[in-house]
């Protein structure tokens, strides 16, 4: 009895790992590619192609702890830069500004000042998720026990006039104009 339970239930495990019928291995989707279900409704129109969607914007949130802000706008010869902002109460808070960069599903955000800090983030077209551990250079960015670890800034707004209106909670530009 022992024996023939066993065998099932390798055979059901066995099941489980074994490819979709008509899907091999190469032709599954990866992490970074959208489903079928995503893609057929990025073909019919129902939803934009995160591929063709621009991150120039305002991405913000508000939470019981203070606001969370990130601006993209064009800078010099089509590159892209960009100012954040996390707020965690009345003290702690982490900002800073740099020069943004996209690759595939990704933004990278490379921050200007001393230390080299570098966050890649999740960019999905409405939505900019930083990562749940950032490089120690980033450490930098915060005041008190603040961290960039984890803040994520859904699109409000699309484009680079509203982008340039953000400001910090000290009421200065996020993005200052160049």
């Amino acid at each position: 009895m022992r024996r023939a339970s066993l065998a099932l239930l390798c055979l059901l495990l066995n099941a489980c790992q074994r490819s979709p019928v008509g899907q091999d291995a190469a032709s599954a989707p990866t992490g970074g590619a959208a489903s079928r279900l995503e893609r057929a409704a990025i073909e019919s129109g129902a939803i934009a192609d995160p591929a063709k969607v621009s991150p120039v914007g305002l991405f913000q949130r508000s939470h019981e702890a203070g606001r969370d802000a990130l601006c993209v706008v064009p800078g010099p010869d089509g590159a892209l830069r960009f100012g954040l902002e996390a707020v965690f109460g009345e003290e702690p808070a982490c900002r800073g500004q740099g020069a943004a960069r996209r690759a595939g599903d990704k933004l990278i955000l490379s921050f200007k000042g001393g230390d080299r800090c570098i966050i890649v983030a999740q960019y999905d077209g409405d939505q900019v998720a930083l990562p749940g551990v950032v490089d120690l250079a980033c450490a930098d960015l915060c005041d008190g026990r603040g961290s960039l670890e984890g803040v994520s800034f859904p699109r409000i707004a699309s484009d680079a006039a509203a982008a340039l209106r953000a400001r910090d909670r000290s009421g200065d530009p996020l993005c200052a104009a160049q």
